[in-house]
């Protein structure tokens, strides 16, 4: 088994590259690891499968100890958890240690999450009658419709997507398959980019992959997540649009629409729904604010 070292340089390499996190948001994962490995090392831990719940508990205690509050150490919990796992994504532990704690309560962090209109504006920002802005609204549309990972997006090929259907094939982290549904304002922006702009797109090259740039390459996450930045900045929303942004919104909307955990746990392609139960937290929110808005003894 790899060293604790080498663990955590992986998993750190991992957010880089596939969840395109910021320089300064990596930074804070790797001091937040580097903390919990010597932590590790102090007390003669040296192999990952050594460092369970307890050993994590009384990290946890000893950052409390420290003086840190609570939403630093539930930042530090959110850092070791996301550690864990990877490591069970990439079968190196079988178990998460830290599923049976508890984030500190004043330091949950919901997810960002757009509004329904906020989404709308951004659907409509694109202009479809242009090749490259056509195949941007199928994709923002598809991002939306089925809560898609931006790698899961992007990696898409012709052959995943069944628009009779309704259905994309995807594969998520691990190359764990599942199929979701679209829906059909998805199901038609993708068949007008097909039919009308894919081919003048390729230039006559052959791509297996849904979405191409121009020439026939297929898109990258970093192309598109400008993209969607720019149709953000279009679209007037204010806030800073992340590529997780619509995955987020995606999973509150169907929550907030009575969708069960359940369902919308297969959809996201959580192996843990403890992963998928953030997103009741950001449907309660919703609920205060309906009820502070309406009810007539707020």
């Amino acid at each position: 088994m790899p060293s604790l070292d080498v663990l955590v340089d992986q998993y750190l390499n991992y957010l880089l590259i596939e969840k395109g996190l910021s320089k300064k948001t990596l930074e804070s994962y790797s001091s937040d690891l580097t903390r919990y490995l010597k932590f590790l090392k102090n007390k003669k831990i040296h192999t990952i499968s050594d460092a369970d719940t307890p050993v994590i508990l009384k990290h946890l205690i000893s950052l409390r100890n420290s003086g840190l509050v609570a939403r630093s150490r539930a930042r530090h919990l959110v850092s070791i958890r996301g550690f864990y796992r990877f490591l069970i994504e990439e079968k190196v532990i079988k178990n998460d240690p830290t599923r049976v704690i508890d984030l500190p309560k004043s330091g949950l962090r919901l997810p960002d999450v757009l509004s329904f209109e906020e989404v709308k504006s951004l659907l409509n920002a694109p202009d479809i009658n242009k090749p490259t802005e056509a195949r941007d609204a199928a994709m923002i549309e598809l991002l939306y419709a089925a809560g898609l990972r931006v790698s899961e997006l992007v990696n898409l090929k012709l052959q995943d997507v069944n628009l009779e259907a309704c259905f994309v094939r995807v594969f998520g982290k691990g190359s764990k398959e599942r199929v979701t549904p679209i829906g059909l304002y998805a199901k038609e922006k993708i068949d007008y980019y097909i039919k009308t702009f894919r081919s003048k797109l390729l230039k006559n090259m052959a791509s297996p992959y849904l979405f191409v740039a121009r020439a026939g390459k297929p898109m990258t996450r970093q192309g598109f997540w400008k993209l969607l930045r720019k149709y953000g900045q279009k679209a007037g929303i204010a806030r800073k649009i992340k590529p997780h942004s619509l995955r987020h919104s995606f999973a509150s909307h169907l929550l907030e629409g009575g969708a069960d955990l359940r369902s919308v746990q297969i959809m996201l392609g959580h192996v843990d729904i403890s992963t998928t139960q953030i997103y009741t937290h950001v449907a309660r929110e919703h609920l205060k604010k309906i009820h502070e808005k309406f009810h007539p003894r707020k």
